[in-house]
């Protein structure tokens, strides 16, 4: 487990049981206005209401450097999306909501979430989220890559039957050439640096000298690097649901963590798939939960060997397809009765499994190529022999059955052709004590461990609220009335626990 700093554990002892936050430190200036800096963009806002969200809802597109060395340089854009406050008497500032990726859609995590932020934050902020570069709305690249190799389980590098690794290998090295022939300058400026720079882009453009942020999952990683670079600028920030922020694990260990994350999120399902009340949905696996995970590996083991034909065409489910609607799956309980489903259809002779629209069809070739690019421009990935990478695997899937190997199997970051721009950004604990974390117990992506190193790195800049609980992106999600309250009233009046605490 992580130490904190001796000095930042001092003071947050000596607090009492709730702390306000305090705004700007004195160690922490903010820089100069740059005279010779290209003026802030101006965001020509429309209605675009979408359904299922707000009626309120408009979107703008706003214009960012393709390179911030360059500012006045070729540009692309972002697009933008905006709920602004319906009590302007109570409105403090703007919230930014990051989504979780690489690859979410901001605008997107806005419509879904808008109308219960309206409500648990009373007005208080106007809410904003932008598409990163790459995704959705904005200015997006393509590597042109063939239908196959855009597929979940093909982009997730799940081993072949026994730990296979050889064709993982060809098409990591097939899809690395790829990106370089046709991804160009667009696709190499997918970073998370320049997607901070973005938002900071957006902040300008908003007429805001300082935002809050509610980011979960990768888009949490983005608001701890904002929060480091731009410190000065930041005024309550929420990391929801975070990786380990490590320079020399970012993207390669948050991947290899998931194993652990699995392993510990399963055991949920498993009570739910053997609790008696299954039986009225005809959903129940197993009379005892320590039960399901061997029938699950059994029935994974089966279709390895032979896939089962599903309602889609052409698309058979397969044993690394059950896994990948498994990982899925993990992130919220309200998943859990698709999945149930899909093992009782795969497990019976009569049963047709019906995919789910993940599998059933490929990515789009621009939000593969944002996918992959992200990731793999962010880092140098270490290149290793098919036999490192053979003996890598099959260690994991001793330890980790559930994962299969996948979480340290070869990627196309491995062949790619283009180092990284910049060193991944180290997070410290110097900077506003600003920042609220919320971290599920048990969580199949991003677990508690990695959150914990992102705390250590923070110090005294953050308190954090572990919900025991089991999912991924925890407020107004998966968590609980505690975890939410404890952050609602962290955005709306600056409280915060004055130490790390749990949600029952």
């Amino acid at each position: 487990m992580t130490t904190y700093p001796k000095k930042t554990l001092l003071l947050a002892l000596a607090t009492a049981a709730v702390a306000a936050v305090a705004a700007t430190p004195a160690a922490v200036a903010a820089p100069a206005a740059d005279r010779t800096a290209v003026p802030a963009a101006r965001l020509d806002w429309k209605p675009c209401a979408k359904e299922g969200g707000p009626a309120a809802q408009e979107c703008a597109l706003l214009p960012v450097p393709l390179d911030h060395a360059d500012p006045r340089g070729p540009q692309i854009h972002v697009a933008v999306s905006r709920i602004r406050s319906d009590r302007p008497e109570a409105r403090r500032g703007t919230l930014v909501v990051l989504p979780g990726g690489p690859g979410g859609s901001g605008v997107q995590r806005l419509t879904q979430k808008g109308a219960a932020l309206r409500r648990e934050l009373g007005g208080a902020y106007d809410l904003v989220a932008f598409d990163p570069r790459g995704v959705g709305g904005s200015t997006t690249a393509s590597c042109a890559l063939a239908p196959e190799d855009r597929r979940l389980t093909s982009l997730r590098s799940w081993p072949g039957p026994d730990g296979d690794v050889t064709e993982n290998t060809a098409r990591s090295r097939r899809t690395a050439e790829a990106c370089a022939r046709n991804g160009g300058p667009v696709l190499a400026s997918f970073t998370t640096a320049n997607q901070v720079r973005d938002l900071d882009r957006l902040r300008e453009a908003l007429g805001e000298r300082r935002i809050s942020a509610w980011g979960t999952s990768y888009g949490a990683y983005v608001g701890a690097v904002y929060a480091q670079k731009y410190p000065w600028r930041t005024d309550r920030w929420v990391l929801d649901s975070v990786g380990d922020p490590d320079p020399a694990r970012v993207a390669r260990g948050w991947l290899a963590n998931m194993s652990q994350g699995a392993a510990d999120r399963f055991p949920d399902f498993a009570a739910w798939a053997a609790h008696p009340d299954r039986d009225r949905d005809g959903l129940r696996l197993a009379d005892r939960p320590e039960q399901v995970e061997p029938l699950f590996l059994a029935l994974a083991a089966s279709l390895d060997r032979a896939p089962r034909a599903s309602t889609t065409p052409g698309v058979p489910l397969t044993g690394n397809g059950l896994r990948q609607v498994l990982q899925n799956a993990l992130y919220s309980d309200s998943a859990f009765p698709a999945l149930a489903r899909l093992v009782k259809a795969a497990g019976s002779a009569q049963g047709t499994p019906e995919l789910p629209p993940e599998l059933a069809n490929p990515l789009r070739d621009e939000d593969a190529a944002l996918m992959i690019g992200v990731i793999c421009n962010d880092v140098r990935w270490p290149h290793r022999s098919e036999a490192a990478v053979r003996t890598a695997v099959a260690a994991d899937r001793a330890r980790y059955p559930l994962t299969a190997g996948m979480p340290v199997n070869v990627t196309p970051c491995s062949f790619w052709k283009t180092a990284p721009a910049e060193k991944p950004t180290r997070i410290t604990d110097e900077g506003p004590s600003n920042i609220l974390m919320v971290q599920a117990r048990r969580d199949a992506s991003t677990p508690l461990s990695g959150a914990l190193e992102m705390r250590g790195a923070l110090g005294d800049r953050a308190r954090m609220v572990t919900v025991e609980h089991g999912g991924h992106g925890m407020y107004l999600g998966n968590g609980n009335a505690c975890g939410d309250r404890t952050v609602t009233e962290f955005l709306t009046t600056g409280s915060r626990p004055a130490r790390d605490t749990t949600c029952p």
